[in-house]
């Protein structure tokens, strides 16, 4: 008596709302940012970019959550939620108010058992946890190295190749500014501690120096920098 149960904690439906819920979310905490601030000319804190960070979260997330035997539920919702109040929070509670905001979503739609959305929003309130992922669950783990694994990568070259332009650069510093998404990547590495999350930051650390090493040789006049890629 008393125990909660939910066969399959979330719906296809469901998950598909909440992901309407929270692109809104994103989107209305730019509109009502007064004179549209950092995100109006910083396409990376636009609610665009952010929402498709999270879903390369989310996929990413899924992916090490099925291999490594997490809640895939937990870990998919956790991922969808985990960046909900980025735009309109002090970077440092973002977490925080994400957590706030995914247990109140949460618990006042559906009938999701309460050590459901507990589980979900414990995950998303360490996903800024700096210290060892083991002292986390394992939900937490999945999210945080998706997290660190989406800024590398293909994506995490492409993005610091924009801020290139922003920063009024020319193209002869993309060596440098890519040597920078391998070091970034080197030490995600060092932070992932899944089997899955290792192989999938390793092939994404191959690209970035094959792409580093490619420009070199097409750019004869470009600064190498061998050592970085080591």
């Amino acid at each position: 008596m008393g125990v909660e149960i939910k066969e399959t904690p979330v719906s296809d439906e469901e998950f598909e709302s909440m992901k309407e819920f929270v692109y809104e979310y994103l989107d209305a905490s730019v509109q009502n940012e007064e004179e549209g601030g950092r995100m109006r000319w910083y396409p990376w804190h636009s609610a665009e970019y952010r929402f498709n960070h999270t879903l390369n979260v989310l996929s990413l997330a899924e992916e090490i959550a099925e291999a490594e035997g997490a809640d895939v539920d937990v870990v998919r919702v956790a991922a969808l939620f985990h960046d909900v109040a980025k735009l309109d929070a002090d970077q440092e509670i973002h977490a925080e108010e994400g957590a706030r905001v995914a247990r109140e979503y949460l618990s006042s739609r559906g009938s999701f058992p309460t050590s459901f959305i507990d589980r979900v929003c414990r995950a998303i309130d360490a996903h800024t946890h700096t210290g060892e992922l083991s002292e986390l669950s394992l939900e937490g783990q999945c999210l945080i190295e998706a997290d660190l694994l989406d800024k590398v990568g293909a994506n995490g070259t492409v993005l610091m190749l924009l801020r290139m332009g922003y920063e009024a650069r020319t193209h002869m510093d993309s060596a440098t500014m890519v040597h920078r998404v391998y070091e970034r990547g080197k030490e995600a590495c060092e932070r992932v501690e899944s089997d899955t999350g290792r192989s999938l930051a390793h092939e994404r650390l191959k690209r970035v120096r094959w792409f580093c090493e490619w420009l070199e040789m097409e750019v004869p006049e470009m600064e190498r920098d061998t050592e970085a890629l080591e």
